[in-house]
């Protein structure tokens, strides 16, 4: 696309600019504003997953706003285009671009989540050689790898095609010995093994002996980082933060209702640069949990709009999967808990509870239980009820297919829900 009255495109980054983030109200990133003749005209928040590419949204923004500018001459050319018209192709073709594949957020150099870099440091030390693909850059891959895989969270690592699994799953394997022994498994030979992709010292990313910190400071890092369970690190205070990142992620926190302790890395100049050689994260805020670095700003707003925050807290034993199952029911006023989405459904029976609350005119939430193995199965015990799909309202379990369709029939369902 070409748009000739975009003059001049300028990035900041926001972080270190605390002064121009605030007076675009800038709390998550990527963050765009439009000016002409030197007024603002718009601002748009792209999705966390967009990264540094322009997506959709981005695109047509610009060519709503190209279009107020008499000298704009519009679009030219085709869209931009994958090339592959079967998803389910490309994504064969990528997990077997490599013999050993792993769908990360970031790149090894700099990984966007810790578990993502975690993945990385356990392939170095494994010494083998390894392909990557970024998922914040491409959310049709991302969105339809996880289906592909039926796996719904990152990072995933594949072996000759073969899906090995998630962060927790690599861990136990490196741990135990497991891992390669599934390499060899796979017929990783000894010649891919030793053309390994490591840091120029030997030392894995990350690593603080590397990156030239005295053991006092980095003693003393790990001591803050191990602190609390939930650890941030913050420009000011949950009650008064220095910026809007920082405000952003407190507030979060607060909504999943985690106790959490902070650390104002303004107040310790030490500390503020020393922690950026440490994490191998060069900005602020940085949110860890259990010693493990999740991420900034964009990354934990991204995770709790997918669920993978609290599923990770439950992991970590920070908060219980009842807690969990309490929040999602209550998530809506109306909650359906079923197979798929409401505008494509896997199952009759759930399809036939969507038509029957559209009928209604009953606006309600949603779940795809296909999506989390974990609250599918513990739902069943939570609620007592051992099937799907489940509909509640006001946190109260109204019933399953054959109960909602009585009461729709009777007369009642609208009713029901609205007392």
């Amino acid at each position: 696309m070409a748009v000739n009255s975009i003059k001049l495109l300028v990035w900041v980054e926001a972080e270190e600019q605390p002064e121009i983030s605030e007076a675009y109200s800038v709390s998550a990133v990527p963050f765009f504003v439009f000016i002409k003749d030197g007024k603002k005209v718009d601002t748009l928040e792209a999705p966390a997953s967009l990264g540094m590419a322009a997506g959709p949204s981005v695109l047509e923004a610009i060519q709503d706003l190209a279009k107020i500018n008499s000298s704009s001459q519009g679009n030219t050319g085709p869209s931009p285009s994958a090339g592959v018209t079967d998803l389910n192709t490309r994504l064969e073709k990528l997990t077997h671009s490599h013999p050993i594949m792993l769908f990360m957020k970031g790149t090894p150099e700099q990984p966007k989540c810790g578990f993502s870099k975690k993945v990385v440091e356990i392939l170095k030390a494994e010494n083998v050689k390894f392909g990557t693909f970024d998922i914040l850059s491409d959310n049709e891959v991302r969105e339809g790898l996880k289906k592909f895989s039926n796996w719904p969270t990152y990072p995933q690592l594949y072996c000759k095609g073969e899906l090995l699994g998630g962060s927790d799953i690599i861990i136990a394997m490196h741990e135990g010995g497991e891992l390669k022994q599934a390499f060899a498994d796979h017929g990783v030979d000894d010649d891919v093994s030793k053309s390994a992709v490591v840091e120029p010292n030997g030392q894995k990313a990350g690593v603080t002996d590397s990156a030239g910190l005295s053991s006092a400071l980095s003693s003393r890092l790990e001591s803050l980082i191990n602190s609390a369970p939930v650890m941030l690190f913050m420009k000011g205070n949950p009650d008064e933060p220095r910026c809007g990142f920082s405000r952003k992620v407190v507030e979060i926190l607060r909504e999943e209702k985690v106790s959490f302790k902070t650390f104002d890395i303004l107040s310790d100049e030490e500390v503020r640069q020393g922690l950026k050689v440490y994490s191998n994260w060069s900005s602020y805020p940085q949110l860890y949990i259990k010693s493990e670095l999740i991420g900034g700003s964009d990354i934990v707003l991204e995770m709790q709009k997918s669920g993978e925050l609290q599923k990770i807290l439950i992991e970590k034993g920070i908060i219980s999967l009842e807690d969990r199952l309490k929040k999602l029911v209550n998530s809506a006023p109306v909650m359906l808990f079923m197979k798929g989405t409401p505008d494509a459904p896997e199952c009759g029976f759930s399809s036939k509870v969507v038509n029957a609350l559209k009928e209604e005119g009953i606006k309600f939430g949603s779940f795809d239980i296909y999506s989390d193995e974990e609250v599918r199965q513990g739902l069943k015990t939570f609620s007592n009820w051992p099937t799907f799909p489940q509909l509640y309202y006001k946190g109260e379990l109204i019933g399953g297919c054959d109960i909602v369709l009585d009461l729709k029939s009777n007369g009642e369902l609208a009713s029901t829900l609205s007392e």
